[in-house]
């Protein structure tokens, strides 16, 4: 039998075999004796029926067990103990769940079991329920993230805590998911000074550095100076570019043929630019070469003669498109190699990859090629189809504390002003203030955070012109900015020396990020020269989509990306792509397009292509029409010059034409 307080009576449970037999209600009277039964009420489904109080008596002496609850004031425990006495019975105080005992439940707790909730101690299940109703006035939560919230419940012990970590408190402990520790590899390096390169390169590097890092000790003894075509697959921060640098700036100079740094963003290939030109200008020409505009491209910038052509995946494919001489090609830097799996921009750079080895093979000239990549699940897979050495070097130089916090929108700002003034207040061991990457979807967002944040800050979108993005990256570069907020589409872009990084989003645009573009983003946070440990926090708001054609919610998605694993990479084609890649393919190489069909990493369907670029009037035999030639050139899908012929056919304006594009693009989504 259970004995619990309430108000001025007593619940009563009768427990046999692990079940609940009765429920009742006790009132007590005063008598000469001592207390003594005066009502007994069991308990029937919402009502009560009144029973003689003997029979409570006859309960009571039957019972091998009586239990009071600790709850019990201790006024009313001694009137029962009272009573009980006057039957020559015993009974043990015991913690219960006060929740349970309300209920009539009889839920005994340990101090292992106890859930502190307000002043009192309750078991795990109503712990959990009350969880649950916390997480539905909140939103919608999926099971990862009510799993994960559950799991901390139970190891603090404290369900306050848990709700103030859904108000976006920040509790270290609570919001810490894991730590990535750093990783040494045992990487015997190799001294600047027994390089053999041209006197001009030799110079630069051993002025920079004694040895080399290890993934570039690995590149070098594995053929990097021998011509060796790589693929590098390493951390953010670990020296992947020099890599590349080592091998075409030293065949530059040897009067091996030039080099091509391809990047994917303009933001990118300006910077790479100018770190050219300020470390090579006075031996080399660099030209860049970013095709700013697919309907009028002045190449203004552009010098096809220069011995370094810094350019962007499409700026250097267009000037194949279109025909241009590139001159004698002797190494390509491939930079985020990665981008083969996206969307539009995977089959663009897998044809620009096959199209420029088919340019460099028609002048007969063997070009080195070295893929550069921090994120690809299936490395030795794709080493194997781009015909390269794998280096890969899993050395992490700081280890990166990753914390995850639920926060609804307008609570985010409050959050990150938060923690960019934290980091900005406290110094590394080496002397350099904490500064913050804050990651968001889109260039209005920047803005919006930027300007709320009490510290220095400034946004950096691709929106902004070279200059403005040069005074935020010199201004960060000098510790001016606490913090710099930018579009998750500028992440490979971004090379801030940040030891946090915050994702306010974790979308891109309209689409969730992938998990090689969310571990892209977390390796910025901490470089080895500057920090000890770097920090990612991941602002989560549940129930949150950004756009309708969503199918996740971002606090799926944030448990996706914490634990997922890594993405192969690899081309996917469909019908659309086949053909815009043939298509180009055909306008470049003519009769050699099946062959550089072949070459490429995804598996191209040549011959449906050619059959639908023959029916749709892009070709003529393998040689590309007016309207064919005018389709590539642009970079436009069929879909995309179907609309345009459409369009002009019915005599609509440019403007119209252009409105009706938009509108059919956003139906699409």
């Amino acid at each position: 039998m259970f004995l619990h307080e309430r108000d001025d009576d007593y619940l009563v449970v009768v427990r046999a075999d692990g079940e609940r037999r009765l429920r009742a209600v006790l009132e007590t009277k005063r008598t000469d004796a001592g207390p003594r039964p005066r009502r007994f009420r069991v308990k029937r489904g919402s009502g009560e029926e009144p029973r003689q109080p003997d029979q409570f008596v006859e309960l009571v002496r039957a019972a091998d067990r009586i239990r009071i609850s600790e709850q019990t004031s201790s006024g009313a425990r001694d009137r029962l103990q009272a009573m009980l006495d006057g039957y020559q019975l015993g009974a043990t105080q015991v913690r219960t769940c006060r929740y349970c005992a309300n209920a009539g439940r009889y839920s005994p707790i340990t101090s292992e079991t106890a859930v502190k909730a307000d002043r009192d101690y309750i078991c795990r299940d109503c712990a959990r329920e009350e969880l649950d109703r916390e997480l539905a006035y909140k939103g919608e939560f999926t099971a990862d993230a009510a799993d994960r919230l559950e799991e901390l419940l139970f190891e603090t012990g404290d369900l306050e805590r848990i709700t103030n970590l859904l108000q976006g408190e920040l509790d270290p402990e609570l919001t810490r998911f894991d730590t990535i520790s750093a990783t040494v590899e045992d990487v015997d390096p190799v001294a600047t000074d027994e390089l053999t390169l041209h006197p001009a390169l030799e110079d630069r590097v051993t002025g920079r550095f004694d040895e080399l890092l290890p993934v570039q000790s690995l590149a070098v003894r594995n053929g990097l100076l021998d011509g060796d075509d790589q693929l590098i697959v390493s951390a953010t921060a670990t020296g992947k570019t020099l890599v590349g640098e080592l091998a075409g700036v030293n065949r530059a100079l040897n009067g091996e043929g030039k080099l091509l740094f391809l990047v994917p963003l303009v933001a990118l290939a300006n910077q790479k630019h100018e770190d050219f030109e300020d470390r090579y200008g006075d031996v080399l020409d660099v030209t860049l070469r970013v095709g700013a505009s697919r309907i009028n491209d002045s190449g203004e910038r552009f010098d096809p003669d220069a011995d370094v052509i810094v350019g962007t995946y499409e700026g250097i494919d267009h000037a194949l498109r279109t025909g241009k001489d590139l001159g004698a090609v002797g190494s390509v830097v491939i930079d985020e190699i990665h981008t083969l799996k996206e969307g539009d921009r995977g089959h663009r750079l897998d044809g620009t990859i096959a199209r420029l080895k088919q340019y460099c093979r028609r002048r007969d000239h063997r070009a080195q090629w070295v893929y550069l990549s921090a994120t690809v699940g299936n490395p030795e897979w794709l080493a194997r189809r781009l015909q390269a050495t794998l280096v890969e070097f899993e050395e992490r130089p700081v280890p990166i504390e990753r914390h995850v916090t639920f926060a609804e929108a307008r609570e985010k700002v409050r959050i990150e002003n938060r923690l960019v003034r934290r980091a900005f207040d406290s110094k590394s061991s080496k002397g350099y203030r904490g500064q913050t990457i804050v990651f968001t979807n889109s260039r209005r967002r920047c803005h919006e955070i930027s300007r709320k944040l009490e510290y220095d800050s400034a946004p950096y979108h691709a929106g902004l012109d070279y200059g403005q993005r040069k005074r935020v990256e010199e201004q960060f570069g000098d510790q001016e900015l606490a913090a710099v907020v930018t579009t998750a589409a500028l992440a490979a872009g971004v090379d801030f020396p940040a030891s946090q990084v915050v994702f306010d989003s974790l979308a891109m645009g309209i689409e969730w990020l992938s998990v090689q573009e969310f571990e892209q983003m977390l390796g910025r946070a901490g470089r080895p020269d500057y920090h000890d440990e770097g920090k990612v926090y991941v602002l989560v708001e549940p129930d949150c989509v950004y756009h309708n054609s969503m199918e996740m919610t971002e606090d799926e998605v944030s448990f996706k990306l914490l634990k997922g694993e890594m993405e192969d990479v690899e081309t996917v084609y469909d019908g659309p792509a086949a053909a815009e890649e043939t298509l180009a393919n055909i306008t470049v190489a003519g009769e050699r397009a099946k062959a550089v069909n072949e070459q490429m990493v995804g598996d191209v369907p040549t011959t449906h292509a050619v059959g639908k670029l023959l029916e749709w009037g892009f070709i003529d035999g393998l040689e590309p029409t007016p309207l064919g030639r005018a389709v590539t050139e642009h970079f436009l899908s069929p879909r995309d010059a179907f609309r345009l012929l459409d369009g002009i056919r019915s005599g609509l304006s440019p403007y119209e034409i252009v409105a009706d594009a938009e509108l059919a693009d956003e139906d699409e989504l």
